[in-house]
């Protein structure tokens, strides 16, 4: 199975998750290390469940002002190469002699922004399976006239998100109402719409609301054709409801990098001698920055201060969650 890029085959997926009671993942990746954590999860969870050819969404941001993370994917900061060397690591993850060969795997254009990302929407759509249009840096009359003309000229080809509502800015807290949706859903033909829902965006608090009866409201009127962003502070309960409440698709990124430093950050204290050497690491306790129970005797060791020691650690705490995720949204 690997890439799944046409347009037919991606909408058959989503009817066969409705089938199932799904809602599918997309989790965002901006280093090879979060791609790998993802794929290992699903092709784990998949052979658990006896579904060799789990689907799963991964996705990546470009010129976002949020995070861009195509401009993470490398050091030379430059978003093409960053992108271009994305679509690669997933060809080759994917490819016949790996073990995850037999997923099918989406890959998810996010937040695409209609001015910033000019250049990125005169590349080949086809070598991407969806893509969210974001255009709600602008006001929404403006919003629907941009995102119709996008699925004018791309429908055809790829599936389309647009965002109904300004999400771009984690201040603002306008709930899109069951009439501005259904409205923005029936003029631009979006295949699935993005709305405030109460969920926070980008944060790591958890001080708003998910508005479940909103979500089915809007459903009520348009169908399930919903997608979640802000997941990441949402309590498990809540993510269990999301078929039920019409949504399709949910968004998650910032918890895996949130959750996974922790994990680092303690190996690394408990490993300090390991990593810095003895003579540093008592400099390091005597200024205060270890605590007693922390290494300081050990000599240096190539298994712990090298990058893939750091690496292993955020790769299975990233893995972790990404399967918390799967069992929740795969019932």
């Amino acid at each position: 199975m690997s890439l799944i890029f046409g347009r037919t085959e991606v909408l058959d997926i989503y009817d066969e998750a409705r089938d199932r009671k799904w809602v599918i993942p997309s989790f965002n990746a901006e280093n090879l290390t979060t791609l790998e954590a993802i794929l290992n999860a699903v092709y784990l969870f998949g052979k658990k469940q006896n579904i060799k050819d789990l689907p799963i969404i991964i996705g990546i941001t470009n010129n976002y002002s949020s995070r861009s993370q195509s401009v993470f994917y490398t050091h030379t900061k430059k978003w093409n190469i960053g992108l271009k060397l994305f679509l690669k690591s997933l060809k080759i993850l994917t490819s016949p002699d790996s073990p995850y060969r037999h997923l099918r795997v989406m890959v998810h254009l996010d937040h695409i922004q209609w001015d910033w990302d000019d250049e990125l929407l005169k590349w080949d759509m086809g070598q991407f399976s969806s893509i969210m249009y974001d255009a709600s840096t602008l006001p929404i009359e403006k919003n629907i006239k941009y995102t119709t003309a996008f699925v004018e000229n791309h429908g055809e080809q790829i599936l389309i998100e647009g965002a109904c509502d300004e999400i771009s800015n984690s201040s603002n807290h306008h709930l899109t109402t069951p009439a501005e949706a259904e409205k923005y859903f029936r003029e631009t033909g979006v295949d699935i719409i993005v709305p405030n829902l109460g969920t926070e965006h980008r944060s790591s608090t958890s001080t708003l609301k998910y508005e479940g009866d909103l979500a089915r409201e809007i459903s009520n009127r348009i169908g399930p054709h919903l997608c979640l962003h802000g997941a990441s502070s949402l309590a498990e309960e809540q993510i269990s409801h999301f078929f039920d409440d019409g949504i399709c698709k949910v968004n998650i990124w910032t918890i895996l990098e949130r959750d996974s430093a922790p994990a680092l950050f303690q190996k690394m204290v408990e490993n300090a001698s390991k990593i810095v050497g003895p003579e540093e690491a008592k400099k390091m306790l005597k200024k205060g920055l270890l605590g007693k129970n922390a290494d300081i005797e050990s000599l240096h060791s190539i298994n712990f201060f090298t990058t893939s020691f750091r690496q292993e650690v955020v790769y299975h705490q990233m893995r972790d969650i990404v399967q918390k995720y799967l069992r929740i949204l795969y019932v």
